[in-house]
């Protein structure tokens, strides 16, 4: 558990919290490439640990992130005219680049526009994803280089959908390897629903024994479950700080792939979830775009606003006969299951009162590095997961003999950053 100041400490991510500094040391998912589709095209509002703000691509296609508010007379930049590599207010002709570059209702010779700026940040494109960078401009950190954000397009495939509860609690869902297995589980072997089947050996095997090895990006971590006296299924996983989950997966069309899941607060009671996937095989079809085991695609989520169709204010179309017969909970798509228990908690669920067991050592382990991210950002230093150890790591799973060595086996990759301790 949590004390409620910890709680505090860890969730509220506005400016000048710890934790919102903490946050903006670190590249931040902003929005999808696709919504900025050409240079000069329509602003977008984007919302970032509190933050109202608005982005855009400039004449030469480069994106930019401005406060939403003109200083002037804090008209939203959100209706201005994307001209000439800056956007121009609307409202008394104010133009911004990041400085205040022209004002049409001032005289030449009365201008003062040099004595006027507007708070801007740094983007970039990577994977599909427009990055910001939020935090003191000397200390930018490297490029987000994962190995999917390389990934060539063929193979890649990113969605967002909004999530109504704070961002630490689809982080603490995403970490929790015991809970996937009973939450997701289909449990008719004659439905054709998504989700993980009864019989197969992740959803068979006794309740997990969890490893944590802690690395320099946060740490790698294994679900292992015991299926007979030879035998045991394992499944890994890596969270990079502050807000990342890299696991193994499969395509809708069957192919092997690794997939993730970054949690971006927009503020202390939404967050944007960013989804991705990459196929270690064939190219992704449309099928597998579509996402509809996992409740993301664009049957599913309102691509204009990226709202869930299924969501609290109908019960997620929760089934009560599905969930007699067919699945465990009724809902269909396995991370409309997530969002359902996650957004069920409140916006902000109360750590004081829970009762961790050993099942949950990765949640515990996620808040303590959080924690000690948010202490070295206030004593000067750098936090954890700043730097490019993380860039080629990737997740597996497998039925193996009780004593092979599963780190080698499962994730050979991991010797690219150094294994801190095992906890």
């Amino acid at each position: 558990m949590l004390s409620r100041e910890e709680n505090v400490l860890l969730t509220r991510v506005g400016q000048g919290t710890p934790m919102g500094n903490t946050i903006r040391r670190y590249w931040i998912p902003a929005l999808l490439a696709w919504e900025l589709p050409e240079p000069d095209c329509p602003p977008v509002r984007v919302k970032l640990l509190g933050e109202e703000l608005v982005a855009f691509r400039d004449t030469t296609g480069r994106p930019a992130l401005l406060d939403e508010f003109c200083p002037h007379r804090r008209a939203s930049l959100f209706f201005g005219r994307n001209e000439e590599c800056g956007l121009r207010c609307v409202y008394h002709g104010w133009k911004f680049e990041g400085r205040c570059v022209d004002m049409m209702n001032e005289p030449a010779e009365l201008s003062f526009k040099q004595k006027i700026s507007i708070t801007s940040y740094p983007m970039v494109e990577a994977g599909g994803i427009l990055w910001a960078y939020m935090g003191p401009p000397a200390l930018r950190p490297p490029l987000p280089q994962f190995a999917w954000t390389r990934t060539p397009a063929t193979h890649l495939d990113v969605s967002k959908v909004i999530q109504e509860s704070n961002w630490l609690q689809g982080v603490e869902g995403g970490i929790d390897t015991s809970h996937a297995p009973i939450l997701h589980r289909v449990i008719s072997t004659d439905s054709n629903r998504p989700g993980i089947a009864s019989k197969s050996p992740f959803a068979r095997g006794a309740a997990p024994y969890i490893v944590v090895d802690l690395t320099d990006y946060g740490f790698h971590y294994a679900g292992i479950r015991r299926l007979d006296a030879a035998e045991v299924h394992i499944r890994t996983y890596h969270y990079v700080m502050p807000f990342h989950q890299i696991r193994p997966s499969r395509t809708e069309s069957g192919s092997d792939s690794v997939a993730g899941h970054i949690w971006v607060p927009r503020d202390d009671n939404t967050t944007m979830v960013f989804n991705w996937e990459y196929s270690l095989g064939a190219p992704l079809t449309d099928k597998d775009r579509l996402q509809r085991g996992l409740g993301n695609g664009p049957l599913d989520v309102d691509q204009a606003t990226f709202g869930s169709i299924r969501n609290k204010r109908n019960n997620y179309l929760l089934d009560r006969q599905v969930q007699k017969t067919e699945t465990f909970t009724g809902i269909e798509g396995i991370n409309t299951q997530d969002r359902a228990t996650q957004e069920g908690m409140g916006p902000i669920v109360d750590r004081s009162k829970e009762h961790l067991g050993p099942a949950d050592k990765p949640i515990i382990q996620a808040r303590r590095l959080l924690q000690q991210a948010v202490k070295t950002v206030q004593d000067g230093g750098t936090p954890r997961g700043v730097g490019p150890s993380y860039y080629a790591v990737r997740a597996g799973e497998g039925v193996l003999p009780r004593d092979a060595d599963w780190r080698k086996i499962l994730t050979p990759d991991l010797s690219s950053a150094e294994i801190l301790q095992t906890v």
